[in-house]
């Protein structure tokens, strides 16, 4: 192995809803309303405990809808963030779309416009593997965008999401049942 290879961090870009915390049709508009899928909170603290570097992408069109305001999107997040922490873990950026579909912005997935965000944070030289866990088409078309590897859970609409994989030409993403089994694959170098 190249000994700078061994200095490369391996970035890992979650989508939120359906992956981190449970999904709801009429969107999560509050803290109360955020709720932990089980085992996704220690999954996130045993990638960070492990030095991987751990992001969130999120597309909240509920903002550009009026559904919740910009104060309340910070206190979801804050209650996301507290609740990793208290779980042993970090995350190092939460960023977000807050348009909705039709306004044809560049950060909206599938477009990677969040993803370069992401990315541009970091010292690219000091980048290796990029993964992106997601539950929806647009996760993994965004992933293969920046050239990440995609990574499908079936939690949130990933059940769905995993019957069209091969209309969109996505039939070799790795699937895996949640954040947890992806998270032990990925220490475990299992794929």
């Amino acid at each position: 192995m190249n000994p700078m290879e061994s200095t490369k961090k391996t970035l890992v870009i979650l989508d939120r809803d359906g992956v981190i915390n449970h999904d709801s049709a009429d969107y999560i508009k509050s803290p109360e309303e955020w709720k932990a899928i089980q085992g996704s909170l220690s999954a996130i603290a045993r990638l960070s405990q492990a030095g991987h570097l751990v992001a969130i992408a999120t597309n909240q069109s509920g903002l550009a809808r009026g559904l919740f305001s910009s104060s309340a999107l910070s206190a979801i997040h804050e209650k996301m963030r507290s609740s990793i922490q208290t779980a042993g873990g970090s995350v190092d950026a939460i960023v977000y779309c807050p348009h909705g579909p039709d306004d044809n912005c560049s950060c909206r997935k599938p477009r990677p416009g969040l993803l370069h965000q992401i990315i541009k944070s970091y010292d690219q030289a000091t980048l290796g593997s990029i993964y992106m866990v997601g539950d929806s088409i647009r996760d993994l078309q965004a992933a293969i965008a920046i050239e990440a590897k995609p990574i499908l859970v079936e939690t949130g609409k990933g059940q769905k999401t995993k019957t069209q994989l091969r209309q969109y030409g996505l039939s070799h993403t790795p699937v895996y049942s949640n954040l947890k089994s992806f998270t032990d694959a990925l220490l475990d170098q299992e794929f």
